[in-house]
């Protein structure tokens, strides 16, 4: 009976400690899956554009205020286009990849202006202090789909202040507006977390909800790579240094969400 309880104590143990190692080796992947790029080249480019001159800076800019050939899409602010479709490196991961475009400011907050990449209608639900969403009835590229364009960072970094025009108050609900008209200005709010951002816009395409609303941007599937209504290569692994107009803006190896691109 003694040994029969050895046995049974020796089994509960290695069980336990194999339990402890999955967890412990499943932490470590998630880990390196969230820290993904140290040694990544793309981040050589966020240390010119964080460190360098402004002769540096300049050169990482895009701007693109038409539409490049056969795409509908302005680039909707003018910078440089730090973060991609698709991007794992934190805070985002491989599991989690970033779920739009992040385009980095080369001045102050509430200084470089933030325009309507197409036509839409404009939504600012009650609560939101920093974006904006854009209703577009018929997605240019894919006739019946009707996509959402949303915008945020649009504030100050202690929330005290936006860089959103008065014209759209929170509470604006279906207002029309063209394609290149002025929004407001970048910013660096991050609501309530306490990791601090630098100046720039994200701006996401979100897929309907199938019933006239959006679906929650904050997952990755229910996004749409921007790259070929922008015209602009802006997928992790497509997107070069400095992403310009292209013919072909999106490669076969370009990282896609269920939303597609």
């Amino acid at each position: 009976m003694q040994l029969l309880r050895t046995r049974k104590g020796r089994l509960g143990t290695l069980i336990a400690l194999v339990g402890g190692l999955v967890v412990l080796g499943f932490g470590i992947y998630r880990l390196a899956d969230t820290f993904t790029g140290p040694t990544d080249p793309r981040n050589r480019g966020f240390m010119q554009w964080f460190t360098g001159s402004d002769e540096t800076r300049a050169a990482l800019i895009t701007v693109q205020r038409d539409p490049c050939s056969g795409a509908p899409f302005i680039l909707p602010a003018d910078g440089y286009i730090g973060l991609l479709y698709g991007d794992p490196r934190g805070p985002y991961s491989n599991l989690h990849p970033h779920q739009g475009i992040d385009i980095f400011s080369p001045g102050e907050p509430g200084v470089t202006p933030v325009y309507a990449a197409y036509d839409g209608y404009l939504t600012r639900e009650e609560d939101w202090h920093s974006s904006l969403i854009l209703r577009v009835p018929e997605d240019p590229l894919v006739p019946g789909r009707q996509i959402w364009l949303y915008y945020t960072h649009m504030a100050d970094e202690n929330g005290a202040g936006d860089y959103i025009l008065d014209t759209f108050p929170a509470g604006t609900q279906e207002l029309f507006v063209e394609q290149g008209t002025l929004l407001g200005y970048t910013g660096n709010y991050n609501g309530d977390s306490a990791r601090r951002i630098a100046v720039h816009l994200h701006f996401s395409i979100v897929r309907d909800n199938g019933v006239g609303g959006y679906t929650n941007e904050l997952e990755f599937d229910n996004t749409i790579d921007p790259s070929r209504h922008l015209g602009i290569p802006v997928n992790y692994a497509c997107a070069p240094r400095v992403p310009q107009c292209a013919p072909d803006p999106l490669c076969a190896e370009a990282v896609l969400s269920a939303g597609g691109g």
